[in-house]
């Protein structure tokens, strides 16, 4: 076990060094976020009660597409230079690779939009004290982004132009993520209690914890193939 518990923070390791050495390439979902957010307030109204109203699904849209923006290159080039094919046929898990894969793409893509969301929901008047309820959803959701996208990476990774079949893949399934984020939020403008929508969310951050990566592992096997 411990063997392979050092093998996958050596591939952890190892794309987090690769994605710090295309650091322009990192901030491409960071200011699509920032630039998709900043936008409503100039094309809809900048009055902070019409702002306050969309700001929980506005701020959850962004967040879902520009996951979606870094998507495709979770195993592309892993695929290309046949590195994909020696891990697939080398004695060591793949499940544990795919979870070393999605936590690299969740810490580089999913952690900063946690840490930058709380600036942008004052920016669109969010009350101060659904903040908190904001971050937690972001907490809960960005890692189902990242683990539920990989399976769709996985089954198109082999194809050339993969991306808008991608997005039909992967898209309807993250719209319980984002009905019940974005509920959890409004209903903490309102004051109302969170903690159903929130359990929800945890119960499918288990199931993607628990099944994704077999099924990522089980997809890339096929593109292999």
């Amino acid at each position: 076990m411990i063997p392979e518990l050092s093998y996958g923070y050596i591939l952890l390791k190892r794309d987090l060094t690769l994605a710090y050495r295309h650091r322009s390439e990192l901030a491409n979902p960071l200011l699509f976020f920032i630039i998709v957010i900043s936008l409503f307030p100039l094309g809809i109204s900048p009055e902070s009660k019409d702002l306050q109203v969309i700001a929980p699904g506005v701020i959850w849209v962004a967040a879902l597409l520009a996951a979606m923006l870094s998507l495709d290159s979770l195993f592309r080039s892993d695929f290309e230079d046949g590195t994909l094919e020696q891990l697939a046929l080398s004695s060591h898990s793949l499940p544990l690779f795919v979870i070393a894969k999605v936590l690299a793409h969740w810490l580089i893509t999913g952690l900063p939009l946690i840490l930058l969301a709380p600036f942008l929901g004052i920016l669109l008047f969010l009350p101060d004290t659904t903040l908190l309820t904001l971050i937690a959803t972001l907490s809960l959701g960005t890692p189902i982004l990242s683990l539920v996208g990989a399976v769709g990476v996985a089954l198109t990774v082999g194809l050339r132009r993969g991306g808008i079949l991608l997005s039909l893949l992967v898209l309807p399934l993250y719209i319980p993520v984002l009905i019940f984020a974005a509920g959890a939020v409004n209903e903490a403008a309102r004051g109302f209690p969170v903690a159903g929508q929130l359990y929800f969310l945890g119960a499918l951050l288990t199931l993607s914890l628990t099944l994704a990566p077999l099924a990522t592992a089980a997809a890339l096997r096929i593109s292999l193939s």
